[in-house]
């Protein structure tokens, strides 16, 4: 198993090089997916959690306050505290319409955010569309291979077409929302939702697993939410714990 600066150093995308260098940099794996809904909160949170993780995972769409104060101050804290930015958009429709969704609107995801994900389910024009905003800016992108979610369509066949065309547009797909490493994409990124140290599921369907367990399924990076945040939680306390787990499960796996 190679070390993810090892791996970095081949990858023909840039964000996915500066990813892995950064995860070494910084001695953490661990993404946190930051669904609040107000501005300052979205902030505070941020700038607590920002020293411990490798991503910060975003869904700018769910913020009642939203403006471009908060994309300079986002800025500035990933400058602070040296983590990548991905918007979490699930792009999921023609190429022609999303490129215009990641480029535009009152967003302009383009212009802020690192990486961006989406659906494979419109076929390879939905990464040629997107490809077309986001290689000139070196920005990467992720198919959903997989979801954590309870009864999620995102398996078998679809999963194996969306591998596929990973395949096919590896200058900008730089990985998968996945729960496990596909041995014909290796050196691809895998990232994997629904990490809990403590629970097992939530009411609305979501399925949680440890970052052991992701970890050695061959996820790269533990994506954290409501572990961190969530009511009556200290997201410094929570973040150092969830990055130790995630990291000391990498090591681990590195040694075996």
């Amino acid at each position: 198993m190679k070390t993810y600066g090892e791996r970095a150093i081949n990858l023909p995308n840039k964000t996915a090089q500066d990813l892995f260098t950064l995860m070494e940099r910084k001695k953490s794996n661990l993404a946190v997916a930051l669904d609040v809904t107000t501005k300052q909160e979205f902030l505070d949170i941020a700038d607590k959690v920002g020293p411990y993780i490798c991503c910060l995972k975003t869904h700018v769409d769910i913020l009642e306050d939203f403006d471009q104060d908060l994309i300079d101050k986002l800025k500035k804290l990933q400058k602070k505290h040296d983590f990548i930015i991905f918007e979490d958009r699930k792009f999921a429709d023609i190429g022609n319409t999303v490129k215009h969704q990641y480029s535009k609107g009152i967003y302009k995801i383009a212009e802020w955010a690192d990486i961006i994900d989406a659906h494979a389910i419109p076929g390879d024009g939905i990464i040629l569309g997107l490809k077309e905003i986001g290689l000139p800016l070196k920005r990467g992108l992720l198919l959903l291979a997989e979801m954590s979610s309870k009864g999620n369509l995102a398996t078998g066949a679809y999963t194996e077409a969306t591998i596929e065309m990973a395949k096919r547009h590896k200058d900008f797909v730089i990985g998968f929302i996945s729960g496990k490493k596909y041995n014909s994409c290796e050196e691809l990124i895998v990232m994997t939702p629904g990490v809990s140290l403590d629970n097992s599921n939530d009411d609305l369907g979501q399925q949680y697993k440890t970052p052991r367990n992701v970890i050695e399924n061959g996820s790269d990076i533990i994506i954290v939410g409501r572990g961190i945040y969530g009511k009556g939680k200290d997201p410094v306390v929570e973040a150092q714990r969830y990055r130790n787990a995630g990291w000391n499960a990498y090591l681990e796996k590195l040694e075996n």
